[in-house]
């Protein structure tokens, strides 16, 4: 792929601060938009070819090997890009890795973990070895009340929670069993040791690309254990064998997250990320801190998400002022979640540090207005 990305800047668009689907970078939209017609001279877009033909088989490899690059994967784990969406592989995940009458570990701080012990229990017994829900997910559960057991089939945890802004802001110690950490939201937004972890597997659609894709990073010693009675097409050791084309791929969000992780190259790579990522979420959280109360962040502090920025103003009867105001300046995505309701500012790789300005300008002006 041409590593390019200077493209001239056209129509003007919103400030997005969605929790996904999210904001992809400007750049890697146009030069999508300019690849449309005719990708990489073939006549046809990249959604016309076929999946096994030259053009996108170096496609899939490119693709890899940058993500392998910008994650320093080890050799011994498989990259696979799958379909289905991250709560898909809250059933298929234990199904891969667990007997039917073993056990698994969940760490549940938030919605997403919650659900995925959910899922799990259809196949596994799932324990939930540690829960921060009664502090409404406000809290990481403390280390010392984990009861993890030795013999489980993995430890499952979000590192991440989108809908409360949860962050786990170091990798747990589980000893020898394998760690499966959902990174849907926070891959790729600051360096990681990948040999931590057994499993990492991660939804597209706020760091990567489009929704309907699925990055999976996987040990080889877990894809050669036996899994439950399921369907090829639910292996994981079968799409590793098959290049993760057993069934045809959804090559329009493969070749995006390409398109992605080459502008993250082309931005100086996951430590640039890291500490642009660490300036964004700081200037939200001071414009928070700093507005006597006007607007208030309930999340412990050393827990604080440096990707999803939840915030309450001090009267709810404002929320809806707030966000026809916030639309009117041509901000979009600040409504949060309906469980908790407030305000939310998700703050992944592609929201600019310019944007983040934008909206801690508007957030003093309206406090100042309001106050």
């Amino acid at each position: 792929m041409d590593a390019s990305f200077d493209v001239e800047a056209g129509v003007s668009r919103a400030w997005n601060f969605s929790a996904g689907p999210a904001a992809l970078p400007e750049a890697v939209l146009r030069r999508a938009q300019s690849d449309l017609l005719d990708w990489n001279g073939s006549g046809a877009s990249v959604m016309e070819l076929s999946h096994r033909g030259k053009r996108f088989m170096d496609l899939a490899a490119a693709t890899e090997q940058r993500l392998r690059r910008l994650m320093g994967i080890p050799d011994h784990y498989r990259v696979l890009f799958l379909q289905g969406g991250a709560t898909q592989h809250f059933a298929q995940i234990p199904m891969n890795l667990a007997s039917r009458e073993g056990s698994a570990d969940y760490i549940v701080t938030g919605v997403f973990s919650r659900k995925a012990v959910a899922e799990a229990a259809f196949h596994v017994r799932a324990n939930v070895a540690a829960t921060s829900e009664a502090s409404d997910f406000r809290t990481l559960p403390p280390r010392e009340e984990w009861t993890l057991d030795p013999r489980a089939a993995y430890v499952h945890y979000t590192p991440n929670e989108t809908i409360r802004g949860l962050e786990f802001h170091d990798i747990p110690d589980v000893g020898d069993v394998p760690l499966v950490a959902d990174m849907s939201s926070n891959i790729l937004g600051a360096p990681l040791d990948v040999s931590r972890f057994g499993m990492i597997y991660a939804g597209a659609q706020k760091n990567i690309g489009p929704s309907g894709l699925v990055v999976m990073i996987v040990r080889d010693d877990l894809l050669a254990r036996e899994t439950q009675p399921i369907a090829k097409i639910l292996r994981y050791a079968e799409q590793a064998k098959n290049d993760s084309m057993l069934n045809t791929p959804n090559t329009w969000g493969w070749y995006l997250a390409g398109l992605t992780f080459e502008w993250i190259e082309a931005q100086g790579g996951v430590a640039v990320m890291g500490e642009r990522n660490a300036r964004k979420s700081a200037h939200v959280y001071a414009a928070i801190d700093g507005s006597d109360g006007f607007y208030r962040n309930d999340v412990q502090r050393d827990a604080r998400s440096r990707m999803n920025v939840s915030f309450v103003l001090h009267d709810a009867a404002l929320d809806s002022v707030f966000l026809k105001a916030s639309e009117d300046a041509g901000f979009i995505g600040l409504k949060g979640h309906k469980a908790i309701g407030g305000m939310r500012a998700s703050l992944y790789n592609a929201v600019s540090e310019a944007a983040v300005d934008e909206l801690v300008k508007f957030m003093r002006d309206f406090a100042a207005r309001h106050g």
